[in-house]
């Protein structure tokens, strides 16, 4: 693996992987990176036969963060309308699936809570540091966080930057599984598979609806809701849903 490639791509079975490939500097964001990162997301978003995707890092490192000699050289990893690392500020209408090794710290915990789904090896950390070189996690975690783990719990890590155990991120709901060291692409693999096997458009559609929910308010929410839904409920693919069910086989999705 090079630093000529910085992000490596594989599709297969409607399921995209996408490697961070800079072990050597443990996966840390440069611009390049962010750059390799947004055009497979722009990927994964064109391509009809693509329904999930999955995050990693080589070497057994899934990110690091920012790449700091490359800060301190003037280098934003930055990409616009996209944010840190290609991805932190932009939702794609697909799902993400982090599959954490080692290190998820920083901007590394940040492409990886601004993933839909995380499933972490046992022996994993994760943490967002940054106060200790003087910085902010200002990639989403000091707004995401708090989001998904308890208000408190997210102003402990945010201000003393301590690492977390994966088994600690497992008990607090922020990630969806805890694997075998050097199984977490395997086990995203698998979760991504029975994604990859339900209704495009449902599953789309689903993910809007569960992203912009907590959002709303309870005089408006159903309505939010049915005007994301109604396409699934009167589509084509419904309608195959309910054929194969009734014919004991395998859906044949349209994803219309």
């Amino acid at each position: 693996m090079s630093e000529e490639n910085p992000v490596l791509v594989d599709v297969a079975d409607g399921i995209m992987v996408i490697t961070l490939n800079r072990p050597a500097a443990k996966n840390a964001v440069n611009k390049a990176l962010a750059e390799g990162v947004a055009a497979a997301i722009d990927q994964l978003e064109s391509s009809p036969d693509i329904h999930v995707a999955i995050i990693t890092g080589a070497g057994g490192t899934f990110c690091s963060g920012m790449d700091l000699k490359a800060f301190v050289q003037g280098e934003m990893p930055m990409v616009e309308g996209r944010g840190f690392a290609g991805l932190c500020e932009y939702r794609c209408a697909k799902p993400l699936i982090a599959a954490v090794e080692g290190y998820a710290l920083a901007g590394g915990f940040e492409v990886a809570i601004s993933c839909d789904l995380i499933v972490a090896s046992d022996a994993s950390k994760f943490g967002i540091p940054e106060v200790k070189r003087g910085l902010a996690a200002a990639a989403g975690g000091l707004i995401k966080l708090p989001k998904q783990i308890p208000q408190r719990i997210a102003k402990e890590w945010a201000l003393t930057g301590d690492f977390v155990s994966a088994g600690r991120a497992y008990e607090l709901g922020l990630i969806n599984q805890v694997v075998a060291a050097g199984t977490a692409l395997e086990g995203a693999k698998a979760l991504a598979a029975k994604i990859a096997a339900n209704g495009p458009l449902a599953v789309a559609k689903s993910k809007e609806v569960v992203d912009n929910a907590q959002d709303w308010t309870s005089d408006v929410m159903f309505a939010n809701q049915n005007a994301i839904v109604t396409p699934v409920m009167n589509s084509e693919d419904a309608i195959e849903g309910a054929t194969a069910f009734a014919e004991k086989r395998a859906p044949v999705w349209k994803g219309r």
